[in-house]
């Protein structure tokens, strides 16, 4: 995406979503809602503005470097880091009182400093590098680069309503420009900046927004007509809706969450989509597990999860305090991966899946259940999405099936 000067406005608009989420603990996109709330932007200003946001939330620690502020101030410096951010791309900053007082003295030898060290150049806290390459070792430098670049646009055809054709179709005529992704089956690359959610084809449901790297979770489940599935952490239903697709809306499939709200979301979702076959049920007690003991044919756990394959798309994790969740999150995914398991009948499988690439949330969890568990569940394949070599956010997912009862 090519960078341009913002206006005025934009950057006021800029300063106030980096104050919310810098200052105030916001997330980038509830940020986002109560900024535009009360506005009516163009598609291209929004582009602009989040362009410019991502970038600097991506790399916060380089900009602050440049700007001579400390990362812990950044909320309240934000016309500093913009000025910087105009300068670094050569781009004229709009007449304000931030530009006017622009001090550009010290700036290249803080960018030649920032040069020689590539955690800060890549826009990677200090935390998060010590993290992958302990974890990673020498893939981490390349995932590192990765996880700073800004992110594609990527849309799944709904195959209920039509095909990856017949939807590039109907976008074109919406003004919507795109391109097949090739290796994923469904999905589709927005090449401008297009207001997809105003477009008739969302409207009515023949695509969802969902990165290419995400699509592989729910194909890995293998599922078909007719099948008892389960998506158990559901979620909005982004995956649900996939499998609905993968399914031909024959079958039973049913969405579980522990958050209401986002099931109502869901039902909303699989209207619009046509995925009549999808039922929503909140999960109240380990009862609700218990009473689905053996029922299903495919079961997809999508579990909580640090969020470090996606940082790309949610820069602003990595300036909160994901390190110290760590541990609550890894115990969380091994009781999800022990408890739900159980609802998978013999001869089933099963995907265990995060948007995580550190190994200790994925292979490990999936090795130390095995460990435990390994006279009922083995492992048949497993898969990453590796940032560094897709282009894509960063996925793990790996595919058990429940031994059959020895006669």
């Amino acid at each position: 995406m090519l960078k341009k000067p913002l206006t005025l406005r934009q950057c006021e608009l800029v300063a106030a979503v980096l104050a919310d989420v810098l200052r105030d603990g916001a997330t980038l996109d509830r940020a986002y809602a109560r900024q535009f709330s009360e506005l009516r932007l163009a598609p291209s200003e929004q582009a602009a503005i989040a362009l410019v946001t991502g970038d600097l939330l991506r790399r916060l620690n380089l900009y602050a470097l440049l700007a001579g502020v400390e990362v812990e101030h950044a909320g309240i410096a934000a016309w500093s880091l913009l000025c910087i951010w105009h300068h670094f791309y050569n781009l004229p900053m709009p007449d304000c009182a931030a530009a006017r007082q622009f001090d550009k003295s010290g700036y290249e030898a803080r960018k030649q400093q920032a040069r020689s060290a590539p955690m800060v150049w890549d826009g990677c806290p200090a935390w998060l590098d010590a993290l992958g390459e302990e974890q990673l070792g020498d893939q981490w430098p390349a995932e590192r680069r990765a996880l700073g670049m800004t992110p594609l646009r990527y849309l799944r055809a709904n195959t209920l309503k039509g095909s990856v054709d017949q939807l590039m179709q109907r976008l074109a005529a919406e003004g919507v420009e795109t391109r097949p992704v090739a290796g994923v089956a469904h999905a589709v690359q927005v090449l401008n900046d297009a207001a997809l959610f105003r477009t008739a084809a969302f409207q009515e449901g023949w695509f969802e927004q969902q990165d290419a790297g995400s699509q592989h979770i729910a194909a890995f489940l293998n599922v078909e007509p007719g099948m008892r599935v389960i998506d158990a952490c559901a979620g909005a239903g982004g995956k649900t809706l996939q499998l609905a697709a993968a399914m031909h809306g024959k079958g039973r499939l049913l969405a579980m969450d522990v958050e209401e709200w986002k099931l109502e979301n869901l039902r909303q979702r699989a209207r619009r989509a046509g995925a009549h076959n999808v039922e929503a049920r909140v999960i109240t007690s380990s009862k609700t597990i218990k009473r689905l003991k053996e029922t299903a044919d495919r079961l997809l756990l999508d579990v909580p999860c640090s969020g470090l394959g996606v940082l790309k798309r949610n820069p602003d994790a990595k300036w909160r305090d994901t390190e110290s969740r760590l541990p609550v999150l890894m115990a969380l995914q091994a009781d999800i991966l022990n408890r739900y398991s159980q609802m998978v009948k013999p001869g089933g499988k099963l995907v265990y899946a995060t948007c995580s690439i550190l190994p200790s949330e994925n292979q490990d969890q999936v090795a130390r259940f095995l460990e435990q568990r390994g006279d009922e569940f083995q492992l048949e394949a497993e898969q990453v999405i590796s940032p560094a070599a897709t282009g894509f956010d960063g996925f793990y997912m790996a595919r058990l099936v429940r031994r059959r009862d020895e006669a």
